[in-house]
């Protein structure tokens, strides 16, 4: 009998895994799975317990019910120290729980990410009485549409082992720090609102985004984004549809399972001693939380004050827009709901809100919340770049209207993955002031950004098109090969509503590192505050 599959947290198959199953008269029958994780096993129809052991991952027994032809996918979790807060967002003096997985007793501690990394306390030391039990464990199947629910196993039974954790009163990003004996070391962020409003700009961080590019559990929004395949992956390269298929496009499905907040999120933990002004290593970590980290600092080395917000707490309506003058949203908030978009644009355009727009690739693809933890994408069948083949503008103007309604500029392909300066267009602009830099000249040369070196204006851009505002300023262009630089604009709306717009990816990297980014920046922010 085909029994299943078995495979650890990135869908990847696991060969010879030791399984036992005992029936329930105690027989005991043994196996190993093959090359591609399956596991065939001669042994009747009905219930059974089954062990699974693989060194190097952690040990588990589950009750099934075979049942001939009906396939099962096994998951097994490595040794590999990881965690989470759960909820990942909160507001100051509510509580969160941390979630950590790991094979030996670590310790936790917690830190605020601003200019400088401000440790807070040590939270404790963790290694229960029994072996191992640090060591969190998978559901089996996919759990990137429901969630990897830790702690609800062996923890929650004993009220002296809660991991239940009170947010500071001072709204920003955090950090936890977990740090085993043998100096295995990793970060998870936790974001804290206010529990009311404290200053006039309100900063989102990109959560959601965080969460589709997370493939934890082998799924994200590019790692088979509608479903997982019947089998795991044993090569990539062979394998996914995306490296298989000549004219892959990305998305090909009417419908996309959902994907749960409640996983580990890889993508971005930052390496213990990094600071702020260190560059941004790894493929991932320069589009989300690391990057923004940038953006939150850089506001407080210039004495700007700022509540944090999660775009989540922004869709469930903790975040009143009315309560601020000014909204800052940055590097790479390419998924939203449609009521973020709307409200965003009504505030904008209707009741004279200031929004800066300090990213690429932004409000590129809706996507629907189906609970307060979970979301499915709205690709569409397809594909983003036949979708622009038809001249409709992106993932969102396919079910709703062009981005560039309200942030000015919208991404196309040209100049993606590249990195590149931007070139003064209009210097009598006021957001020039005390710049000294003159039509023709470059700036934003510097950036943390590595995996698209070169300048504040790269990895992906937007331009201008025909949907943008007609009153739109068209101030700056970036330098980008196949004239693909983003368009720095500006424009304002009869509400007295402004909008300023930089459409890359990388300029957030360059803020604490280039001083005409960071003037030209602090220039807006000034100005829009005192046009409140």
């Amino acid at each position: 009998m085909h029994v299943g599959f078995v495979s650890d947290e990135r869908y990847v198959a696991i060969p010879d895994v030791l399984c036992e199953f005992i029936s329930s008269d105690g027989t005991s029958y043994e196996t190993r799975s093959r090359a591609r994780g399956a596991i065939y096993i001669d042994i009747p129809e009905g219930a059974y317990n089954v062990t699974f052991y693989k060194e190097g991952y952690g040990s588990k027994s589950i009750e099934i019910n075979l049942k001939d032809n009906e396939i099962q996918q096994f998951r097994l979790l490595s040794n590999n120290l990881c965690g989470y807060i759960w909820p990942k967002w909160t507001q100051s003096e509510s509580f969160s729980e941390f979630r950590v997985h790991s094979t030996e007793p670590y310790k936790l501690e917690l830190w605020r990410y601003g200019f400088r990394k401000d440790f807070i306390r040590t939270i404790g030391w963790f290694d229960e009485h029994g072996p191992g039990a640090t060591m969190q464990i998978t559901p089996d199947g996919d759990y990137t549409q429901s969630g990897v629910k830790w702690n609800t196993k062996g923890y929650r039974n004993n009220p002296h082992h809660l991991q239940d954790i009170k947010a500071p009163e001072k709204s920003g990003l955090y950090y936890f720090h977990a740090i085993t004996e043998s100096q295995k070391f990793y970060s998870f962020p936790w974001i804290v609102a206010p529990k009311n409003p404290t200053c006039e700009i309100a900063v989102l961080a990109s959560n959601i985004n965080w969460n589709v590019y997370n493939n934890f559990g082998g799924r994200s929004n590019y790692i088979h984004s509608d479903k997982l395949p019947d089998k795991p992956c044993v090569n990539a390269r062979l394998d996914l549809k995306r490296y298989i298929q000549p004219d892959f496009q990305g998305y090909d499905a009417e419908y996309y399972q959902p994907l749960s907040f409640d996983r580990p999120e890889h993508i971005n933990v930052i390496p213990e001693g990094t600071e702020i002004t260190d560059n941004i290593e790894g493929r991932s970590a320069c589009a989300v939380a690391p990057a923004e980290w940038r953006l939150f600092g850089w506001l407080e080395r210039e004495k700007f004050s700022y509540d944090l917000y999660a775009e989540t707490q922004f869709h469930s309506g903790l975040l009143n827009l009315r309560d601020y003058s000014i909204l800052i949203i940055s590097t790479h908030p390419e998924y939203w709901s449609t009521d973020m978009y709307y409200t965003l644009k009504k505030w904008v355009f209707d009741e004279g809100g200031k929004l800066l727009y300090l990213g690429g690739n932004g409000l590129n693809c809706e996507v629907e919340f189906l609970d307060e933890y979970t979301i499915t994408v709205k690709n569409g069948s397809i594909g983003s770049r036949k979708i622009r083949e038809m001249g409709i503008a992106s993932r969102f103007a396919h079910r709703n209207e062009s981005e560039a309604n309200l942030l000015g500029v919208v991404f196309t392909d040209p100049g993606i993955m590249t990195g590149a300066p931007y070139k003064v267009l209009d210097s009598s602009h006021w957001i020039f002031t005390n710049t000294n830099l003159k039509n023709g000249d470059i700036f934003g040369e510097k950036s943390l950004h590595m995996r698209c070196p070169g300048g504040a204006s790269g990895h992906e851009t937007d331009k201008i098109s025909n949907d943008s505002p007609k009153n739109l300023e068209h101030l700056a262009k970036g330098l980008n090969p196949n004239d693909g630089g983003a368009d720095m604009v500006y424009f304002n709306t009869d509400s007295g509503g402004e909008v300023f717009s930089t459409g890359s990816i990388t300029y957030t990297c360059s803020l604490v590192v280039d001083d005409h980014i960071s003037k030209i920046t602090s220039n807006v922010i000034k100005k829009l505050l005192k046009n409140k």
